[in-house]
């Protein structure tokens, strides 16, 4: 995208939905915009109550430079050089996100909606999408806000909270951030368990059967054992008829 914008992108993002046939996506280069928040805007979802600005008439587009766009949808359009040399703005530091009054009421959705599908967001990133504070997003975590009960999670850009761009900005700045501690203490990314592969679990198991060794097994004999077991062998074969006579008697 190129650093030159139009002034107050959204309303002429507004103004060239409803009266061009450019693609969502060369309004969405020439504006800074995301195509997604274009989208929203031709839906009604986005800038509601916003009056679109004519770009033809302050001098930044020209009506040749719309028609070359809508007949070719790879042409970007380019901004119109400005007859008036402007001096340079002073930078000054960025404050808090100033959010309409028509809108604060809805911060407590859209910061439910960014704890549950990005938690991997911190406080300050939240703050800086929505304009919301510390504590708030403390008591919405904790469910001990006074309106929890009520509560519905809902898109912030929807909602016309932050662009699109803002949020994916943010939403990768965290997962380096995530990416980057996990490296660091040497972690490895969890992975969902998986079914083992049919290779696996159709070769043949090669495992060695062990028969279990004889509890009884002795030790090899001497010759005077051998001979000892024997003579005792014999005495209780002479000593048998002895007691079966004895026994008939």
């Amino acid at each position: 995208m190129s650093d030159r914008r139009p002034l107050m992108p959204k309303a002429t993002a507004v103004w060239l939905v409803e009266n061009t046939a450019l693609s969502f996506d060369q309004i969405a280069e020439f504006c800074g915009l995301h195509p997604l928040e274009v989208k929203g805007i031709a839906d009604g979802e986005v800038a509601q109550g916003i009056k679109g600005m004519d770009p033809v008439t302050n001098g930044q587009l020209t009506r040749e430079e719309i028609a070359r766009a809508e007949k070719d949808s790879s042409h970007k359009l380019q901004l119109a050089v400005s007859k008036v040399e402007l001096p340079p703005m002073p930078q000054t530091r960025k404050g808090p996100r100033y959010t309409p009054v028509s809108r604060r009421h809805d911060r407590p959705n859209a910061v439910l909606w960014l704890l549950r599908n990005h938690p991997e967001l911190k406080d300050s990133q939240i703050m800086r999408l929505v304009g919301t504070t510390k504590p708030t997003i403390a008591q919405i975590r904790d469910r001990t806000h006074w309106n929890s009960a009520q509560l519905t999670p809902q898109d912030p850009v929807t909602l016309g909270l932050c662009s699109q761009i803002d949020l994916d900005a943010e939403v990768k700045k965290a997962a380096r951030r995530v990416e980057r501690e996990r490296k660091e203490s040497g972690q490895e990314p969890e992975r969902a368990g998986t079914l083992l592969p049919t290779a696996e679990t159709t070769t043949p198991s090669h495992a060695e059967i062990l028969t279990p060794k004889a509890a009884d097994e002795a030790a090899e004999e001497t010759p005077e054992q051998e001979q000892a077991r024997v003579f005792a062998k014999l005495k209780e074969m002479s000593s048998a008829p002895k007691d079966e006579d004895q026994e008939t008697e």
